[in-house]
């Protein structure tokens, strides 16, 4: 007798927990993919009396990515002087986890389009580079794959 009496009372908070378990996991943003990362072209250019080659790269799934992540975030820390730097700010690693470069003012998704940095002439580039872009607003990292920096 106590079983049947038992049984609406558990059946109602198993009922309770499942949506409420739906609510919550509709409240998480959306899962965005890590970046597909790959070298468009090289170029020469001289600044200041030296020479450099500049490594272009494309994020091939770019449009995966909101532009709000690289919208003016003026609430969030500045990036050096710039305090409407974006949300989401986007580094660039050797393999071995040395940074050469950075971008913290995107701008839009589409610019994911033509990151670079760039090397002395003399100096010899790494085989294989990386990006990490950090949503600061979601405390969230992305790293890409592993591409090279020759074509």
């Amino acid at each position: 007798m106590r079983i049947t009496k038992a049984f609406p009372l558990l059946l109602g908070s198993l009922l309770f927990m499942v949506i409420g378990s739906s609510e919550i996991s509709l409240a998480n943003p959306p899962v965005l993919p890590n970046p597909v990362l790959y070298l468009t072209s090289t170029e020469a250019f001289s600044q200041g009396g030296k020479d450099y080659i500049r490594y272009k790269y494309d994020v091939l799934n770019k449009d995966a990515y909101p532009d709000a992540m690289f919208a003016p975030a003026p609430a969030l820390p500045p990036c050096g002087k710039n305090t409407k730097s974006s949300r989401t700010w986007v580094d660039i690693f050797d393999m071995r986890g040395k940074r050469l470069y950075g971008f913290c003012a995107l701008g839009k998704a589409e610019n994911l389009g033509s990151i670079w940095f760039a090397l002395g002439v003399d100096e010899i580039p790494p085989s294989y580079i990386y990006i990490e872009m950090n949503d600061r607003e979601t405390n969230t990292k992305y790293k890409s794959n592993l591409a090279e920096t020759t074509l």
